[in-house]
């Protein structure tokens, strides 16, 4: 019999909390956050390495994190970590019920699970995103480190749908050096929007 965690009924829990989106479509607006533990997309400049080994984590019932989310807010963001490791559609189902907005945040490396109200997909050149989450993606946010990566972002904005709204996001550690050309890049393709980490600028998680 699966275990739990493998039905989704309960998840490797990071952390959670209540602050503004900072990056993307949605940002400044408040949300409830959801970090899922477990990823092995193994960017080299992530944040959060911490979330990538599951067994971190603890086991938490999907009842608790729906409650302690619809106690903060309507809107709902899951990140990870990698949350599409993990079967969704139990936790988004309850949240959905709650008559919550339900985001994610995702490489889209793995399958797609869930219901989702926003899906923003951040690919990743060593573990690239299956084509049902370049179907599905409203938001296309494409982190930028290096020149290469502009190349990467053009190729990865021809597998998405037309109404996917397109961002770059420079590397935070790098961002002195790529904002510059970013500006250059955008002002000449405006198809695409830049896309800051303005947490990080507020000072907020």
């Amino acid at each position: 019999m699966a275990s739990l965690v493998d039905q989704g009924i309960e998840l490797p829990l990071m952390e959670a909390f209540y602050t503004l989106q900072g990056e993307g479509y949605h940002k400044g607006g408040a949300a409830y956050f959801i970090r899922i533990g477990g990823c092995d997309v193994g960017c080299h400049w992530c944040d959060v390495k911490e979330s990538w080994n599951p067994k971190l984590h603890p086991a938490t019932a999907i009842d608790q994190i729906i409650s302690n989310a619809k106690a903060h807010s309507d809107t709902v963001v899951v990140t990870g970590g990698e949350p599409l490791m993990w079967d969704m559609q139990p936790l988004t189902e309850g949240l959905k019920e709650k008559s919550m907005n339900v985001h994610i945040e995702t490489s889209g490396a793995y399958p797609v699970s869930g219901i989702w109200d926003w899906f923003c997909l951040s690919p990743k050149k060593n573990k690239l995103p299956l084509e049902a989450a370049y179907l599905r993606a409203d938001e296309l946010k494409v982190i930028v480190h290096n020149k290469d990566d502009f190349r990467f972002a053009e190729k990865q904005a021809g597998h998405v749908g037309e109404q996917c709204m397109l961002y770059l996001q420079p590397e935070w550690s790098n961002r002195d050096k790529m904002i510059p050309l970013m500006v250059d890049y955008v002002m000449k393709y405006p198809k695409w929007k830049i896309s800051l980490q303005t947490h990080k600028y507020l000072n907020i998680p």
